[in-house]
């Protein structure tokens, strides 16, 4: 007779264990022996990372592929528009992670590398489109292609490259324009549109997608290349909208309304609030002082099995808080965003955090990776470590 109430006894039950693990987040976590990481072991995981990319990229320069399907693949309709934004995306990361090694000053395979995927990245990334009415997978390829474009543009104003700077600023200008296009009627952006499928989107703001566009927009301001001021603020609405009081963050508008859903508790927070905390700062919002990054850095470092718990899992979203395990390497590149952008005093403990949990993780061939994706995973996931450990260099 209470068979039809099992399900619902099961999860009132786990509802109140994930208040309970939530709330502890204000108790001091279990102290633990720090290990101090050199910059010698931080060097060696950065140079087998990059010769991991260096092997594994497609001969046309790009990295990526839609090989390696499993039994629950993501949704990827119109499969050439979505796995030509997949690759562009992914492309744009692994460049950004060559520059950012330090490895093009000495290496000449790292240096054609990087010319083969500049090359690739500058005719592609302007075919990259909407996939079908639901799917917006290009909205990454744009935020991570401008960042990378940015980088471009350093290194050819460095080398005195007029007319190549000239062609990557104009690029540049496009990923913004296709981002203005592709912004939701909420204000900032989202990967799906189940709601209408019209051409403006009608899609729900996701709060680390919107972040990760900001983020993008405040690099190329950086160089000169200024967004339009409505559509940067829009955005930022759109993230304060979904911000909570402890600067923990709901995955998206459509679930603002239930803020103590599993995944938009703290828990389920960790791999979002890093990316919303710097996106918000960089745009000058006083209220992300340095108190607040530190806070969740280390809550990142003391509570990162939440995180880790759902790292290679297959299925999206079945792990404690509804992690999915591409929250992992994603997560932790922009908390060293946040370090970087701390004081030295603060930075310096919190590098050599971030540096143990991704020391700690490289695979034997020298990648990184958290969620199994097409054939994309390894090579985001090493870009995002890459840049991450170049974040932890004392």
């Amino acid at each position: 007779m209470f068979a039809p109430y099992t399900r619902l006894i099961f999860y009132f039950l786990a509802t109140i264990l994930l208040s309970i693990v939530d709330t502890s987040y204000g108790q001091a976590a279990e102290k633990k022996e720090v290990v101090i990481h050199s910059a010698t072991e931080i060097e060696a995981a950065i140079d087998r990372g990059v010769e991991f990319l260096l092997k594994d990229q497609n001969k046309n320069g790009s990295w990526g592929s839609p090989h390696h399907t499993k039994g629950l693949n993501i949704y990827a309709p119109n499969p050439a528009a979505s796995h030509k934004a997949y690759r562009a995306a992914v492309t744009a990361m692994c460049i950004s992670a060559l520059i950012e090694s330090g490895h093009l000053a000495h290496s000449p395979a790292a240096q054609q590398s990087l010319k083969r995927a500049q090359s690739w990245l500058m005719k592609e990334l302007p075919a990259v489109r909407r996939a079908s009415a639901d799917v917006m997978y290009n909205v990454w390829a744009h935020a991570y292609g401008i960042q990378a474009l940015v980088r471009l543009h350093q290194r050819a104003k460095k080398t005195g490259e007029v007319e190549q700077v000239k062609k990557i600023d104009e690029l540049i200008l496009n990923q913004i324009e296709r981002l203005q296009r592709y912004a939701s009627v909420d204000g900032g952006w989202g990967y799906y549109d189940f709601r209408v499928g019209a051409k403006r989107p009608a899609s729900s703001s996701i709060s680390f997608t919107t972040a990760t566009v900001l983020v993008a927009f405040h690099e190329a301001a950086q160089i000169g290349i200024d967004a339009p001021e409505k559509m940067v603020k829009r955005a930022i609405a759109s993230i304060n909208r979904q911000r909570k009081n402890d600067n923990s963050y709901v995955y998206g508008e459509y679930l603002k309304m239930k803020p103590l859903y599993r995944i938009n508790r703290r828990g389920g927070s960790l791999g979002r609030s890093q990316a919303c905390n710097i996106a918000l700062r960089y745009w000058g919002d006083k209220t992300i002082d340095d108190q607040v990054l530190v806070t969740w850095l280390e809550r990142l470092r003391d509570r990162n099995g939440w995180l880790s718990i759902g790292r290679k899992r297959p299925v999206p979203h079945e792990s404690w808080f509804a992690v999915a395990g591409y929250f992992f390497y994603y997560g932790h590149y922009y908390a060293a965003l946040c370090i970087e952008d701390l004081p030295a005093e603060k930075a310096t403990p919190l590098k050599n955090d971030l540096a143990h949990i991704i020391l700690a993780l490289q695979e034997k061939d020298g990648d990184w990776w958290d969620f199994p994706l097409y054939n994309y995973h390894r090579q985001y996931g090493t870009a995002y470590s890459i840049m991450t450990l170049s974040r932890c260099r004392q």
